[in-house]
């Protein structure tokens, strides 16, 4: 278990299946999941969580949970690749009540600990889309930067959207935290 400021992160366990399942099926929620357009299933999302295990250098997939112990989401690092020491970085705050309230930030800033620590990565990159301003703010918060555009790349809500590449290096995360009292 890993822990930040506000949140724990674990291992994903069989029990968070229902969760997942109804926060990936919110459409409010599945506005802002890049991969993940339409409603899934239960058999698919589990058939997902089995096949998926985050246990590998390869992939890490995690639980964040309050420190109260609500499960509130989930995060990965996926597409690892030792010679390179890059990762890319997924997140989705499922509990809607739990939005803008830092643990996403946190969530973030503790796997990147992982990330540059442990696993030894130089890179951390991911995608949002320009339509989640709060994502993007969270990513910024954690050192990410605007690395560029895929233009109109995604058609949501009856408009084309931009998808921003983002990603932070270790030594841009190692003096932001040094900055922290």
């Amino acid at each position: 278990m890993l822990e930040g400021q506000l949140v724990r992160l674990r291992a994903q366990e069989p029990e968070d299946l229902e969760r997942n399942l109804r926060w990936i099926n919110d459409s409010e929620v599945r506005l802002f999941l890049l991969g993940i357009r339409y409603p899934v299933s239960r058999a698919d999302e589990q058939r997902w969580m089995e096949t998926n295990k985050g246990a590998s250098f390869e992939q890490v997939r995690l639980a964040i949970d309050t420190k109260e112990g609500q499960h509130i989401g989930n995060l990965e690092l996926r597409q690892t690749s030792p010679e390179h020491r890059r990762a890319e970085l997924g997140i989705m705050i499922g509990e809607k009540d739990c939005w803008d309230r830092g643990y996403g930030t946190d969530a973030v800033r503790t796997l990147l600990r992982l990330a540059f620590g442990d696993m030894n990565l130089n890179r951390v990159w991911l995608t949002t889309g320009e339509n989640n301003p709060r994502a993007q703010a969270c990513y910024r918060k954690c050192g990410f930067r605007e690395e560029g555009r895929l233009r109109q790349d995604r058609y949501v809500e009856g408009r084309y959207c931009d998808t921003i590449v983002m990603g932070v290096l270790w030594d841009e995360f190692e003096a932001l935290e040094a900055e922290k009292p």
